[in-house]
């Protein structure tokens, strides 16, 4: 039976703290690269991340923090990656160490911009790790929520169900539970888009448009992710299920999604940079957005909703003619 072996989380922001939580809880000893020895420093002091999630506890002895990232995937089996993707390929850039032999663990709900892959497709295709060996971690589930320990249900996807399963066991406990599954891509896929619709409900929010019209959104918002989904990545999935469709929900209406606060600004009459600056934290679904148009070039799927968010975010396009424009087709 596959075990994960030494866990180390790359990451130093909400959900990279959340899970190392969730695996700490399970876990006597765990790696932690952060960037910044500053940040790493505070915490050994304060017990916390000094940055996100103040109020989640740590037993900092059972922590080896290193700034290192080539020490702590020397000396870790299990890595888990939890970095905003438009980071990820420089943070990958400094490594010397491969990364063939490790298992890769991905809970970024993003893509890898210029190269416009999804982050299991960037591992394996640019760095060689087998498909196998690569899993995600995805599902609706806010940092916030996670460190309280409120309810969430998270689902881990991967070519191997065994590695998926040995996983999802280090992270369930009473307050999180989790299922698997071998649609990895699919999963990625739905992560990006349900960052560009949150960015579209938020938009409308701030446009004043009400909860009856966010629900008409939303459902074609989930109608859109599943054309694409069918016509790039076949495969048996369900698309109701808490993966695609939750993920989709709790980012389009919770006010703890930095991705619909986002849209709301450009909604209320913000630049895109001006709302970027004062958000202080890194809305995936604008990057997402361009990424997915030049994917969607390859395969033509209609997709009115993210033609419309790229339109706004990159040429400038007015929210309400362009919101407008998308519902005309509603149902």
């Amino acid at each position: 039976m596959f075990k994960c072996g030494n866990i180390a989380i790359i990451g130093g922001g909400s959900w990279a703290t959340a899970i190392a939580k969730l695996v700490v809880k399970h876990e006597n000893h765990i790696g932690w690269y952060m960037r910044r020895d500053d940040r790493i420093a505070e915490f050994k002091r304060l017990g916390h991340n000094p940055a996100y999630l103040q109020a989640a506890s740590f037993e900092v002895s059972k922590i080896n923090f290193s700034s290192d990232l080539n020490q702590i995937v020397n000396e870790y089996d299990t890595l888990v990656f939890v970095t905003p993707s438009p980071y990820l390929k420089n943070h990958l850039q400094k490594l010397s160490v491969p990364l063939s032999n490790k298992f890769i663990i991905s809970a970024i709900k993003g893509i890898v911009p210029d190269e416009n892959l999804v982050v299991s497709e960037y591992f394996h295709q640019v760095l060689g790790v087998p498909y196998e060996n690569i899993a995600c971690v995805s599902g609706p589930s806010h940092a916030e929520e996670v460190a309280l320990e409120r309810l969430s249900y998270l689902t881990i996807g991967c070519a191997d169900v065994e590695k998926a399963q040995a996983f999802s066991n280090i992270i369930s406990s009473e307050f999180i539970n989790t299922k698997t599954s071998l649609d990895i891509v699919g999963i990625e896929y739905a992560g990006v888009l349900k960052n560009v619709y949150a960015i579209a409900a938020g938009i409308c929010h701030g446009l004043k448009y009400g909860d009856n019209f966010q629900a008409v959104f939303l459902s074609n918002a989930i109608q859109e992710m599943n054309r694409f989904l069918t016509a790039v990545y076949p495969a048996q999935r369900n698309i109701c299920d808490s993966v695609y469709l939750g993920d989709l929900l709790v980012t389009g209406y919770s006010n703890f999604s930095r991705n619909r606060t986002f849209g709301t600004m450009i909604g209320k009459g913000y630049s895109v940079k001006s709302a970027q600056i004062e958000m202080e934290m890194v809305a995936e679904g604008y990057f997402g957005s361009k990424c997915m148009m030049e994917i969607n070039k390859q395969f033509g799927v209609d997709m009115p909703i993210l033609d419309g968010v790229y339109h706004i975010l990159y040429e400038h396009g007015s929210p309400q003619r362009v919101v407008q424009s998308i519902i005309e087709n509603f149902r």
